[in-house]
């Protein structure tokens, strides 16, 4: 057996186990290191274990912590954002190899623990670091309501989350996945929790009889769905440190995915806000490209005189916003649209794309950036640029680009525009042969010196992430969950997908965003479910005409979909939940805990009228007592006892009083 050498600093929670073990208790979780399979054991009350073990690669050789056979231990008190907890440390020794440190923070009260390992040596090179490997997954017995979810990179392309059954040979999940039963909500979830270098990922096999056969959580991932065409990059120093990542194991998997949210908030706060959820309009809906100044004016009147009294968020304000299109304004007609918005209680928006060249015209002078071209300026990758959405991906780190974002947000400023609206931001983190700064290694590090740049010239500024990654999130206020989303029910249904499984989003954003709303060319159903979708989202946007040369069709949806007062209150910025998480596409059931009682959503994306009893055991409701209720579309009471009828392509709003009284 082989010696093991202990540092043991404190006796209550640093103990030495039999069987050749050493380990640390703290709060939930005990982690102890196995000499003989050279891997930690995370355990959770006593009773719920999980082996992992870190891995990377090192000039192209794979390196884990089981080549190591000579390790000490260390451990240390540590109060943070997370509260009072204990850090043990794994010091790994071995002839031929760099040091290698590995971490695991414990905290009071937490279902989770936080791990993350550093390579040191004279000159160690990776681009590829996995803090989590687990070769024998056996949280979770083998069951047909076992699920595995898929959360994607960005929202770019139309992409979806879903929620697979563990039969798939591999799995890659994007920052974070869970693997739960969705019977008992039971479940594990991992992911990584910094953002500042790496792009992470969560690869995972099945074991061909309903359940998980392994996983493995790794910073270092660059393929089509990180819209790379090249590895990501090497970070290369005398240290260098993996992600650190959440391994949790959960009563309830929605409330892990919470947990994972808040953990991310804890070490990159979100954008500061403290005014009410926006409530507005956006001219990329119906008007796209045939925007104008006169139609701009008329929709802020529109708004004013028809809407404005109920279509309003908490503090008495609409956001208009011009999206693309704009720049055919002068300057004196933006300010003078900022001037007619302000005059009638709203406040302006714009927007822009500030890692983009849609010209694609490698020898064309960089507006705003006049001593450049753009074959200056673009991310190359092997040599090439990089188009993606019809666009050229531009260096985040150039100095062009910070001018092009001085006089772009001195001229959003000069014309008093208060809410940005910023577009295809992937194109910002895609990894290149380099960057102008040659301290830049990762596309993550170009994308996140961008976002702090934006923040320096944008930061007084509302700022609305459209296409973007998820991570990171603390330079703007909110993102869209999903992609572009219409009128449609297949809109509300793609939307609600991005819901279904990625609600907690609005956890590491102030809000999420439904995109703006189109009510015309579809049923009146379809207009229910579609409004539903954005209240119970985050932001509450329109994208209807309500120019003078508008439809009226657009306009009389708008006044009868837009003004209900009871569904407008329950936009608060608070996303609802899915009750389940086995959808085959999108889930179409979803809850909130309101201050007297529960809201349940039911969606009907069908062609067909479907009918279903509220299931109150799964909502946390007791089935044999009696509950008054309310659907708020149709401001009728439901009796709980009966089935409740959805026509199709429609929506059920039911608000549950837990006293018993409407």
């Amino acid at each position: 057996m082989k010696i093991l050498k202990f540092v043991i600093l404190s006796i209550p929670v640093f103990v030495l186990l039999s069987c050749g073990k050493a380990g640390m208790e703290f709060g939930k979780w005990s982690v102890s290191y196995d000499a003989r399979t050279r891997e930690v054991i995370l355990e959770k009350d006593h009773r719920e274990a999980v082996n992992v073990y870190a891995s990377c690669t090192l000039d192209g050789k794979a390196v884990s912590t089981k080549d190591y056979s000579q390790v000490r231990f260390e451990a240390e008190d540590v109060r943070d954002g997370f509260g009072k907890g204990r850090v043990w440390r794994i010091i790994y020794g071995e002839a031929g190899l760099p040091a290698l440190t590995q971490c695991f923070y414990l905290y009071e009260g937490k279902d989770y623990v936080l791990t993350e390992f550093s390579i040191e040596g004279e000159d160690v090179s990776s681009n590829y670091m996995a803090p989590v490997n687990v070769d024998d997954f056996t949280l979770l017995p083998a069951s047909a309501a076992n699920r595995a979810l898929f959360v994607p990179f960005d929202n770019d392309c139309w992409i979806r989350y879903r929620s697979h059954r563990p039969d798939f040979e591999e799995l890659t999940s994007y920052e974070v996945t869970a693997v739960f039963d969705n019977e008992s909500r039971r479940g594990f979830v991992t992911g990584s929790v910094t953002h500042d270098s790496w792009k992470t990922a969560v690869k995972m096999t099945g074991n061909g009889a309903g359940a998980l056969k392994s996983l493995v959580c790794y910073g270092g991932v660059a393929d089509t769905l990180t819209r790379d065409s090249k590895p990501h990059g090497m970070l290369s120093g005398k240290i260098i440190t993996s992600p650190r990542v959440l391994v949790g194991v959960f009563d309830d998997w929605r409330d892990g995915l919470d947990a994972y949210g808040s953990a991310n908030a804890v070490i990159a706060p979100p954008k500061a806000w403290d005014r009410a959820v926006p409530f507005g309009w956006n001219s990329w809906g119906v008007l796209q490209f045939n925007l104008t100044f006169p139609k701009a004016m008329e929709v802020s009147d529109f708004i004013r005189k028809n809407l404005q009294n109920r279509f309003v968020n908490t503090d008495g304000v609409v956001y208009v916003g011009l999206d693309s299109g704009w720049n055919r304004f002068t300057e004196e007609e933006l300010a003078a649209f900022v001037r007619k918005c302000r005059a009638n209680g709203q406040v302006a928006g714009i927007y822009w794309t500030p890692f983009t060249d849609w010209g694609k015209n490698p020898e064309a002078v960089v507006r705003d950036a006049e001593s450049y071209t753009y074959r200056d300026i673009y991310v190359y990758a092997n040599g090439k640029p990089q188009a993606l959405d019809g666009a050229y991906a531009i260096d985040p780190t150039h100095p062009a680009v910070e001018e092009r974002m001085k006089k772009t947000s001195e001229l959003f400023r000069r014309c008093g525009f208060e809410y940005v609206k910023l577009d295809f931001m992937t194109h910002g983190a895609m990894e290149g042969d380099r960057w102008h700064r040659p301290e830049i290694r990762t596309g993550i590090q170009a994308y996140n010196y961008g976002m702090q740049l934006l923040n320096t010239y944008f930061g007084d500024m509302y700022i609305n992430l459209s296409i973007s990654p998820v991570f990171p999130a603390q330079y703007a206020q909110s993102r869209r969950i999903a992609c572009d989303a219409w009128n449609k029910i297949k809109d509300t249904e793609y939307t609600m997908n991005a819901v279904s499984y990625g609600w907690w989003i609005d956890r590491i954003y102030q809000y999420n965003d439904a995109d703006h709303i189109v009510l015309r060319d579809a049923t009146e159903g379809e207009n229910r479910a579609r409004v539903t979708s954005s209240v119970i989202t985050g932001l509450y946007i329109t994208g209807e005409d309500y120019s003078l040369e508008g439809g009226e069709e657009g306009k009389m949806r708008s006044l009868k979909y837009l003004t209900n007062a009871a569904i407008n209150a329950l936009a608060n910025g608070i996303t609802f939940r899915p009750l389940e998480g086995d959808g085959d596409r999108s889930e179409h059931q979803f809850i909130r805990t309101e201050e007297n009682g529960i809201c349940y959503i039911c969606f009907n994306y069908g062609e067909d009228e479907m009918q279903l009893h509220v299931p109150l055991d799964r909502i946390g409701l007791n089935p044999a007592a009696s509950y008054s209720a309310r659907e708020l579309w149709r401001n009728e009471p439901v009796d709980l006892k009966n089935a409740l009828t959805i026509p199709a392509k429609d929506v059920a709003v039911v608000f549950i009083n837990k006293t018993g009284s409407e």
